[in-house]
């Protein structure tokens, strides 16, 4: 999409145009597969790595424009959010020592980025989510500048109602109301390409829905989202959600949504897909029309299918079907989209080398799986690997259930190894890269254990931002240092951090464990709420949240010292009602200057009309203090 100038659904006689272009490319694909169109008795691979780019103090920096600047356009580009790069790999035959091609090209091109970041005061991280990742880092003004983002997410907002509702349960409970869809922007991958023949590709690309759940299983690398521990990828939920067009009524019917792994096996072609996804997603985007596809098949050519491509494109399969053309020759991939991006270089490839083997062993061992068990098990397969990563009990052949690691160690890892080295892979290579991931395993470190590991390591210690803050330091320490996740030391919080990045804004130091009244309850109920948790504040909050006001220490004292009527007094008669409020966006400074000339012991945080936090004068207090020991250590 790139390169394409795109128009929406308010233009009904260009969309309408769209509609028969696409209906043409799917009948022109028809008749390629009929024939001798595609390049075939050759196998490539290919990738494409995301990136999160961090200022000094690890949140997100909207640098992506400046950044490219200085960059090759031809591999690198934009995505959705401007704090996000995208880096395309240069294909590769899948032969002798192309994984090492791979490692060596992803290195150089890191490399390159990084340089010309560092200039701009800026860091690149690998990781499937950000830690540091905040709800205001997700607004339009972090939204990449180019129209087609804009009118995707306004088409998206019209289709599911004005708002993106997004629940994920996981050690965490998270619940969020976004009005655009920058949370997609949260999600980082590294995307596997595999090209394969028309003829084997209903097989192979059943072979990919099977063998992405135990890779996955392996390589997740996403369990925070916003300060929540969630899924150990919590991408996969993450992503299906923040760009869910359906509305209410389809929600209610059950239909699928845009983000999908699919609901059966494949059985003749890649042409099922298409013909599915056209059927039933509507097309959300035009653009400008080619010459009829049938007209250059008339005269030999193979046509580029623009229309069925951004039409694809549109449509988030965790496994997606693609079509391409290379030196005028037509060819088919496979896209695995379900990879999170990092913890380091050596572990991307090594999760792709284990895909790729895995890809050529299953089909050479096992045939079809659609012949060896129900579609069911598979999806639940993946959807148990993004919860639980190696933690997870995984259907397999003969109607069997095991645990991730043990189906890896003992099957999987042997079979990937067979695989690589029937297509001539370089025997010291499977040996390196199916040895990182067999260690990972045994271990029980991936990415996504390594950052709960370091979690509870530093539990108590600083602060949460401190504590988030901590595992982006960490990634960034380890993970251009070579070595694999699993031997990374755990995430510490350095004394040596620059406390002012910690305390810049109220959200990141507000108390959010809160003790909550509501104003029909008793005050006896609140008097002792404060003495149980020596508060002098509480809040109060209706049943949905909303905060109605503040019951404080004085007001309590003030109602024992005029005395007791002897009837019940509930909250709403002594609490202070509409009280001064901060959002977590406030800067520290603000908040002070607010306390001081209102005379106020402490501010509700709120967002979205919710209580969300509280910060009081021993907050501050704190802050001070800190602030002024980096003073003093720096004097």
């Amino acid at each position: 999409m790139a390169k394409q100038e795109i128009r929406d659904r308010s233009d009904p006689e260009s969309m309408r145009a769209f509609m028969r272009a696409l209906l043409e490319d799917v009948h022109a694909l028809d008749k390629m597969l009929a024939g001798e169109w595609f390049e075939t008795g050759i196998r490539r691979i290919g990738a494409e790595q995301e990136m999160f780019l961090v200022d000094r103090g690890l949140r997100p920096a909207n640098k992506a424009l400046t950044l490219l600047e200085e960059l090759p356009r031809s591999h690198f580009t934009t995505e959705l959010g401007q704090f996000n790069l995208e880096l395309n790999l240069t294909p590769l035959v899948f032969q002798k020592d192309c994984l090492a091609q791979l490692e060596r090209e992803l290195d150089q091109r890191l490399a390159e980025v990084r340089g010309v970041a560092e200039k701009h005061g800026v860091k690149v991280l690998l990781t499937g989510i950000l830690p540091t990742l905040e709800k205001r880092h997700l607004g339009l003004d972090s939204m990449t500048p180019i129209p087609r983002y804009y009118q995707l997410n306004q088409i998206m907002r019209g289709l599911r109602g004005g708002e993106f509702r997004t629940y994920i349960k996981g050690l965490d409970e998270f619940q969020c109301k976004h009005d655009n869809v920058m949370l997609e922007a949260a999600n980082t991958s590294f995307q596997l390409h595999f090209q394969v023949g028309p003829g084997e590709f209903a097989m192979l690309y059943n072979v990919a829905q099977l063998a992405t759940a135990p890779v996955l299983a392996a390589a997740v690398n996403s369990p925070v989202l916003l300060r929540h521990r969630l899924w150990h990828e919590t991408r996969v939920a993450l992503f299906q959600q923040s760009v869910d067009t359906r509305s209410e009524t389809h929600t209610q019917r059950g239909g699928r949504v845009r983000v999908n792994f699919g609901d059966h096996w494949i059985e003749e072609s890649i042409l099922e897909i298409f013909r599915e996804d056209v059927a039933r997603y509507r097309v959300l985007i035009a653009t400008e029309l080619e010459e009829s596809p049938l007209a250059k098949l008339a005269r030999g050519e193979a046509p580029e299918l623009k229309a069925l491509r951004l039409h694809n494109g549109t449509i988030y399969r965790w496994n997606r079907p693609c079509y391409g053309l290379a030196g005028g020759k037509a060819h088919l991939r496979i896209e695995a989209r379900a990879l999170p991006a990092g913890p380091s270089v050596l572990d991307e490839v090594a999760n792709a080398a284990f895909f790729f083997g895995l890809m050529c062993a299953l089909s050479d061992e096992y045939g079809d799986p659609k012949d060896k068990m129900p579609f069911d098990d598979a999806k639940a397969n993946f959807m148990a690997a993004a919860r639980y990563g190696l933690h997870a009990r995984l259907h397999w052949f003969g109607g069997k259930t095991v645990g991730a690691d043990e189906l890896i160690l003992r099957e999987l890892l042997p079979l990937a190894r067979r695989g690589l080295e029937t297509r001539g892979i370089d025997a010291g290579d499977i040996t390196r890269y199916l040895g990182v991931i067999e260690q990972r395993v045994q271990s029980g470190r991936t990415g996504a254990q390594w950052m709960l590991d370091s979690l509870e390591h530093i539990e108590g210690q600083g602060r949460p931002d401190e504590r988030y803050r901590a595992l982006a330091a960490g990634m960034v320490a380890h993970q251009w240092s070579g070595k694999p996740v699993h031997e990374w030391p755990l995430a510490e919080i350095e004394s040596s951090d620059n406390a002012r990045d910690s305390y810049r804004t109220v959200g990141q130091y507000m108390s959010t464990d809160l003790f909550t009244v509501h104003p029909e309850d008793l005050i006896d109920l609140a008097a002792s709420v404060m003495d149980w948790e020596q508060l002098r504040h509480v809040p109060v909050e209706d049943h949905e949240g909303h905060l109605v006001g503040l019951v404080t220490h004085r007001q309590l004292l003030r109602q024992v010292s005029q005395g007791q009527s002897g009837r019940p007094v509930a909250v709403r008669e002594i609490m202070k009602p509409d009280p001064i409020t901060v959002t977590p966006e406030t800067t520290t400074i603000e908040a002070l200057d607010l306390m001081r000339a209102s005379n106020l012991g402490c501010l509700p945080v709120v967002q979205d009309g919710k209580l969300v936090g509280l910060v009081t004068e021993s907050d501050f207090i704190d802050v001070s203090a800190r602030l002024l020991d980096e003073w003093l250590r720096q004097e």
